[in-house]
């Protein structure tokens, strides 16, 4: 109960600065610009760090320890789908995009592909972001649905209440200071998960060589003792099965390539090509870091309980770090674990707030930069609270199932439109609005009938698009380049 108060106040006082912090930030808005793209001024350090918190949030400090816990050797692949993704979109993606939000001067993720195909524009525009708004309507409200679990789990609070204070802390900056506020709030969030999985395991190591009550001594013996599943590259299986294991993990790298908005605008919004070489040195090293030590976690996690004895493996990381740490060191870096997860919510809530401010409301080019700002403060609190509505009243299987669709629906397709358009000149519009329509079709079709389980959607997904695109490039004319 002790370490129960300990980490509420650590958690209390973190989130009070947290919000102050995005506050403040805010007050550096003073247009429409500002609001949606932090005026394409970020500095490499930050547009990296941001994209990092963003990219992983609770994923990195929750998701793949549990995993690696509950698969052992065999959650490896995953690990290197995710990076070698994530190295990608830094080393070949990231300055491409900068250098073209800049010479088209966008505000938007669907704005630049628009501009990118001025003959298609207008409906590339509509269809994209409709898209993209309507699945982080529920991506949002299942960040409030998590923040709820969390707090019922740690603390026994009302799991609704939960929600409303995950809403609460989230809603006031990110109104306030749209995407200004949350790339520097976020962070804060990289600083604080960074340092909880670099500490963490090699603090961990050392304690379980001498734990008492452990399950084994080091991570390889715990391995080796936990059995074949738990150390071999496949899961224990083989043939197909191990091929599809394998797939399923590598299958995290086509999410990456730029297809995943709320990432490629931090990519966006850097303020020129010497701070996008910075951040992507940063964002590389930060993700090699980050993953070695979020598997190290839950590898040291079957150590200290055994591969057993956990009810929830994603809830290894406080564990162990409950188990290493004293009480208030391991509350800041659970806080760190938490708080992971505002860095999802507030990305999404900007994001699908400046899509649809952008490509479904009229803007009056007469209208000042303070009407316009409060154009989008208005859409953006109005988006949250629609948002949390639906995290109450929509059944949360139904949430989690349409945030599945997200990876594959959202990630895979808008890879293979941003890939095209920046490395094949004969990619045009009307290819460009039927790769976006078939790989969102596709992929509901693909999930929905069960066959997500034999090959997943996110390897799927990405190769029917970048197919029906292609073909689409090669038969389908190209319409004159001008603007409708």
């Amino acid at each position: 109960m002790e370490y129960q108060v300990q980490i509420l106040i650590v958690m209390v006082v973190y989130l009070v600065l947290l919000v102050g912090w995005g506050i403040y930030q805010g007050r550096k808005v003073k247009d429409h610009s500002d609001y949606a793209i932090a005026g394409r001024n970020l500095p490499g350090w930050v547009a990296a760090l941001s994209e990092r918190a963003t990219g992983e949030s609770s994923w990195a400090l929750l998701g793949l320890p549990g995993f690696a816990y509950a698969a052992g050797v065999s959650s490896i692949w995953t690990a290197v789908g995710c990076v070698l993704g994530i190295v990608t979109a830094w080393w070949a993606i990231a300055w491409r995009l900068r250098n073209e939000a800049e010479q088209f001067q966008v505000h938007t993720f669907t704005e630049y592909i628009g501009k990118r195909h001025p003959e298609m524009e207008y409906w590339i525009r509509r269809v994209g972001s409709a898209m993209i708004v309507f699945f982080f309507f529920f991506y949002v409200g299942a960040q409030f649905l998590g923040g709820g679990k969390t707090l019922f789990t740690m603390f026994g609070l009302n799991q609704q209440l939960g929600m409303l204070i995950t809403a609460a802390v989230i809603i006031p900056y990110t109104v306030y200071g749209g995407f200004q506020s949350v790339v520097y709030t976020d962070v804060v969030q990289a600083i604080v998960m960074i340092t909880a999985l670099i500490i963490g395991p090699l603090v961990g190591i050392v304690v379980l060589a001498n734990y008492p009550d452990a399950f084994a001594h080091s991570i390889t013996a715990a391995l080796s003792q936990a059995g074949d599943k738990y150390t071999t590259l496949t899961g224990g299986v083989s043939g197909f099965a191990a091929g599809v294991t394998i797939m399923g993990g590598l299958s995290w790298f086509f999410g990456y390539l730029g297809g995943q908005p709320q990432l490629s605008m931090r990519f966006m919004a850097i303020r020129d090509p010497e701070q996008a070489k910075k951040g992507r040195n940063i964002g590389i090293a930060w993700t090699v870091i980050a993953y070695l030590g979020a598997l190290t976690i839950g590898w040291l996690g079957i150590g200290f309980f055994g591969p057993q004895g956990l009810s929830d493996p994603e809830f290894v990381m406080p564990k162990v770090m409950l188990t290493i740490f004293p009480p208030v060191i391991a509350a800041i870096l659970i806080t760190g674990a938490i708080a992971a997860m505002i860095s999802t919510a507030d990305s999404l809530l900007i994001l699908s707030a400046t899509e649809l401010s952008e490509n479904w409301f009229i803007k009056n080019k007469e209208n000042s930069a303070t009407e316009n700002l409060k154009r989008s403060r208005m859409i953006t609190a109005t988006l949250a609270v629609v948002a949390l509505l639906l995290a109450y009243v929509s059944p949360s299987n139904l949430i989690y199932t349409l945030v599945g669709y997200v990876w594959a629906g959202i990630g895979g397709t808008f890879s293979v439109v941003i890939l095209y358009t920046l490395f094949w000149k004969r990619f045009h519009g009307m290819a460009a609005l039927i790769t976006i329509i078939t790989g969102m079709v596709f992929t509901i079709v693909w999930i929905s009938t069960g066959l997500d389980q034999v090959i997943t959607a996110r390897v799927m997904t990405f190769v029917v698009s970048a197919i029906v695109g292609g073909l689409a490039a090669i038969l389908i004319p190209a319409a004159s380049r001008k603007n409708h």
